[in-house]
């Protein structure tokens, strides 16, 4: 993603002004996105809105749309690095937090923290969410990105989305249109609005669970919780893990395999205690974490013959950036 279109103006005050007159939404120029973010790194927004409630989404983005604004939607700012430039437009931050439990249905807002989704859900009696415990995003991103942990992914627990078209409208899909495949969805393939902008953005979700006993339901939890404490450096800001796993093989295996774990480019280092993360331990930059994970990717390529896949995103305006040989 990158910024406004060439030639659309932008007045960030005005467009301020605008949306708290219009829709009752405050907004702040030039926020600091780093703190809004797991790996703590990222340049300003032009213009930034909290939102919590589905009004409020969709009336913004009908906003940014109308007057060709570019709009980013954020959530709990996991799994990507957000450019040490910013992002250009106007950045939306989703926490529309409302859930549901119907049955064995689970109904979450797209804000809704996986984590809760999974210690809700282990309350209600409901199986199926646990793997959310080490999802850090949102539902939203979740299903953006078929997320997935300790031998489960969104897909096989989601029934339906409802989704916010290009057009305006609000549409239900279920699984079956949603395009899911290993950590993808549909969402990333639909092309941007003209102005940029996603077309397509995830308002809700619903979950089909199965009942079981709430006190396994938690040991299971704690299984995982324990496993991340031993195998993961949560105490260190991190976008999560950097790459998909190619067929067959661990991306983790294979950086650790070449030695990286420990390697560095500036703040920004591969984890000691798991190769397929890169950590920011010395207030490093966005710059820093992209040029590392460019190196850690050509290595693999060049020693292994792999190409792997990024499972982060890099967004924002990017435009100054270049890689440097490390």
């Amino acid at each position: 993603m990158t910024g406004p279109t060439a030639g659309v103006p932008f007045d960030a005050i005005a467009t301020g002004t605008d949306i708290q007159r219009r829709i009752g939404v405050k907004t702040s120029r030039d926020e600091p996105l780093a703190r809004f973010t797991t790996m703590r790194v990222g340049g300003p927004a032009d213009l930034f809105a909290v939102i919590h409630n589905a009004f409020e989404l969709r009336a913004l983005v009908k906003f940014a749309r109308a007057r060709a604004i570019p709009y980013t939607i954020l959530g709990r700012g996991s799994n990507l690095v957000i450019a040490d430039a910013g992002i250009r437009g106007l950045v939306i931050q989703a926490r529309a937090e409302g859930t549901k439990v119907d049955g064995e249905r689970y109904h979450a807002e797209a804000g809704v923290p996986m984590a809760r989704a999974a210690t809700e859900t282990q309350k209600a009696g409901l199986t199926g969410l646990e793997y959310g415990l080490a999802i850090p995003g949102t539902v939203g991103g979740a299903v953006w990105a078929n997320a997935g942990a300790h031998d489960n992914e969104t897909a096989a627990v989601l029934e339906s989305a409802t989704v916010l078209l290009a057009d305006g409208t609000e549409r239900e899909l279920a699984r079956d249109e949603l395009g899911f495949r290993y950590r993808h969805s549909r969402f990333k393939d639909a092309p941007e609005v003209p102005s940029g902008g996603p077309a397509e953005i995830v308002m809700s979700a619903v979950f089909r669970l199965t009942r079981a006993d709430p006190a396994e339901i938690k040991r299971r939890l704690d299984e995982i919780r324990h496993w991340r404490q031993a195998h993961q450096p949560l105490g260190l800001p991190s976008a999560g893990s950097v790459f998909r796993n190619p067929d067959g093989d661990s991306a983790g295996r294979l950086i650790d395999e070449l030695g990286l774990k420990g390697f560095r480019i500036g703040g920004a280092v591969v984890s000691e205690k798991h190769a397929n993360f890169i950590v920011n331990d010395q207030r490093g930059t966005a710059a820093d974490v992209r040029r590392l994970a460019e190196h850690v990717r050509r290595e693999v390529r060049e020693r292994h013959g792999i190409e792997l896949q990024f499972e982060v995103e890099f967004i924002g305006d990017w435009s100054g950036w270049t890689e440097e040989t490390a």
